[in-house]
């Protein structure tokens, strides 16, 4: 492909490519394929997308283009892969210059720098880190930061390879530049924190960019750069320099408007700050040993502490617990049964965790976790009342706890009481009596701190087993709860049953279960507890979450049929309302589950009570076109509906069929969700 007569032509069809009518559009983009392939058609992009004067959606295109043909043609073994002449002068062409105007298209340009920094750094592209690293010195914002950004990009891609002659190559490449990438930092650190002082925000801006970019980069050298970077000073030297940025950038949180240009960037810098002592952690366990007392000191000073007030926010607490939680769990620091089987320094950082958490330490850390974050806040009260279904899909699904508060917070409660459950069982059972009897239903923090450490109790049902006399607590206490009716003792409520089921697993007498079965029953068949529709599918729907595990649990050995009979009917009845009720597909697929179960534990005696679901799932069957999981679950229903009814569910045949020909037609989609119980139902 000629370059100069090609140019005008692969412009031409690439400005058609952008076209909104398809009848231009198709046409150019089936070009655009047939050109892939061509000599010369790549060098002919890179003139394209670095021509300034062009539009803007053209040029991005092109950078489109030029990315997908990397991953496809610029590998020695590709079909048609690219010459090495051609590839020698695209290199070339690539870091010539870097100021590009556009911001997306920038980031384009660096991941497709990357992505040959990938295959041809540094044997075929030795020139690259050297021009990077004098291209991010030069005085001209635009093209320092475009550097910048590029050499982010290329030091992430490189510190992903995984080959043992790849990761000598990122070793030689992080100790020839290590020591620059840290002046860089700490140069675009102190730019950052001048100018804030000074209220030139604008300024600010500009250097924090430059600051997050240089830390990235220091992120992928230091965490993955070294075999052990404990020997290192300049490595060691970095990471302790992160805790005194740290607190240097919370309090310019302090100063910086909420409205402010650098407000989100600044947050995200601070992350940004936790995630290389996490990722650092991770990767090396025992060189973080050095960094153990002071990332404990600095994590618990914030989150559970005064210090931490007003500087805070939710995504720090989130990644200082997981900080906390992962030095307490890490089985590099957990000496052997046998001591002289321990090396020196897993005994060392169990001498400085065990001196760190004292008992006045951990006692505040569970009363601080338990009075403080447990609590639920005013936004999830609000959500419970206006949107009950999504509080309880968010309650019993939730986001991975490394990301959310709640399920974070919980999960180094969980951590904490097992690693230190001696020294506080005393201090949780000292806040349990302190709450015994009802609670005045006024007292709307009293309701919600009581509702956090029966929380804290669910949570550690297995290592209060020794210590709590669960049965006598459900009898005196407990079941008594569940039967105060006033609508702002609904949490409480909630909590109860849940609790139950945290327990009933680990420590209830089956005598008990009947008891047991009649308050679950009220919960859900009461609708006078409450006013509105959404209060009462509060009560209902979050008595249903825990009824799976209260009556029902997997791996219950001691469920007597006998026992739940006389519920049955109103149960499955109630069950069934709440099916029909409910509107987002994760409440159904909760509830089907259920009614699942329950089917699955009776059996045959189910018969009486299946007629109007047996009506009502070919409906849901239907409205549930565009959710697989959906289907899935009503596919188990019909799997224990069909062993439930035994011959009878000949009845079922004309719904049954034509659900297993779907299920199982390999060329049909939804078979991938399908297939496994279509099969089973068959």
């Amino acid at each position: 492909m000629d370059l100069n007569s090609a140019s005008t032509v692969v412009l031409q069809v690439l400005t058609q490519a952008t076209s909104q009518d398809t009848a231009v559009l198709k046409p150019a983009e089936e070009q655009l394929k047939q050109w892939e392939t061509q000599p010369g058609f790549y060098s002919v992009l890179l003139n394209i997308f670095t021509n300034h004067s062009l539009d803007v959606n053209v040029r991005w295109l092109a950078v489109l283009y030029f990315k997908n043909g990397i991953d496809r043609y610029w590998r020695r073994v590709a079909p048609h892969a690219l010459s090495e002449e051609e590839k020698s002068t695209l290199r070339a062409g690539l870091i010539t210059n870097f100021n590009e105007p556009v911001n997306q298209i920038a980031t384009q340009i660096s991941v497709l720098i990357a992505k040959v920094a990938r295959v041809d750094c540094p044997r075929q592209w030795p020139e690259l880190i050297p021009t990077l690293v004098e291209s991010v010195k030069v005085q001209d914002d635009l093209q320092q930061h475009r550097a910048l950004l590029t050499f982010y990009h290329v030091t992430k891609t490189l510190a992903s390879k995984r080959l043992a002659a790849d990761r000598k190559l990122f070793y030689d490449l992080t100790s020839s530049i290590y020591s620059f990438a840290c002046s860089l930092w700490n140069h675009h650190t102190d730019t950052f924190l001048q100018q804030i002082c000074t209220g030139d925000e604008a300024a600010a801006a500009n250097s924090l960019e430059r600051t997050l970019l240089s830390l990235k980069v220091l992120r992928k050298l230091t965490v993955h750069g070294f075999v052990e970077p404990h020997w290192n000073a300049e490595v060691m030297g970095f990471l302790h320099a992160v805790f005194e940025r740290l607190k240097q950038f919370l309090e310019c949180s302090r100063r910086v408007r909420a409205e402010s240009i650098c407000r989100d960037r600044l947050e995200k810098t601070i992350i940004l700050f936790t995630k290389v002592l996490l990722d650092f952690l991770d990767q090396h366990p025992c060189s973080f040993t050095a960094l153990i007392q002071r990332s404990l000191e600095f994590s618990v000073s914030y989150v559970f502490t005064e210090a931490g007030e007003g500087v805070v926010f939710e995504q720090f607490i989130v990644q200082c617990m997981n900080l906390i939680k992962m030095i307490v769990k890490n089985y590099a620091y957990k000496p052997s049964k046998n001591i002289e089987d321990s090396s020196p320094e897993t005994l060392e950082a169990h001498k400085i965790k065990t001196a760190f958490f004292t008992y006045p330490t951990l006692m505040e850390i569970c009363r601080r976790l338990v009075t403080h974050y447990f609590l639920l806040t005013k936004e999830e009260l609000t959500m419970w009342e206006e949107d009950p279904e999504s509080f309880t899909v968010e309650e019993t699904g939730g986001d991975s706890w490394k990301y959310s508060l709640r399920p974070c917070m919980e999960v180094l409660f969980i951590d904490i009481f097992h690693e230190y459950n001696q020294t506080l069982t005393p201090v949780l059972l000292e806040m349990v009596h302190n709450l015994q009897g009802s609670t005045n239903v006024e007292d709307t923090n009293a309701i919600l701190i009581k509702d956090a450490v029966y929380n804290a109790v669910g949570l550690a049902a297995y290592e209060l087993f020794d210590s709590v006399d669960f049965d006598q607590w459900f009898k005196n206490q407990l079941l008594a709860e569940l039967q105060v009716s006033h609508d702002r003792y609904k949490p409480i409520r909630r909590r109860v049953i849940w609790l139950i089921g945290q327990w009933i697993s680990v420590k209830f007498k089956s005598d008990l279960r009947p008891v047991l079965y009649e308050a679950i029953r009220n919960l859900l068949q009461d609708r006078d507890l409450v006013v509105s529709i959404n209060n009462y599918l509060g009560i209902y729907l979050q008595s249903v979450v825990f009824f799976l595990n209260v009556c029902l649990p997997v791996d219950d050995f001691e469920f007597r049929t006998d026992q739940f009979l006389p519920y049955l009917e109103s149960m499955f009845t109630l069950l069934f309302q709440l099916l029909q009720e409910v509107t987002q597909c994760d409440t159904k697929m909760h509830v089907l589950h259920v009614l699942s179960c329950v089917i699955e534990r009776v059996n045959m005696q189910i018969r009486p009570y299946v007629g109007c679901l047996v009506q009502y799932l070919p409906l849901l069957w239907k409205q549930s076109e565009e959710h697989n999981m959906l289907r899935c679950a009503i596919l188990t229903t019909l799997i224990h509906l069909v062993q439930g009814l035994g011959a009878d569910s000949k009845n079922l045949y004309p719904f049954l069929l034509p659900v297993i020909q779907l299920s199982t037609d390999v060329s049909q989609p939804p078979h991938v969700y399908l297939l496994e119980d279509g099969l089973e139902l068959w």
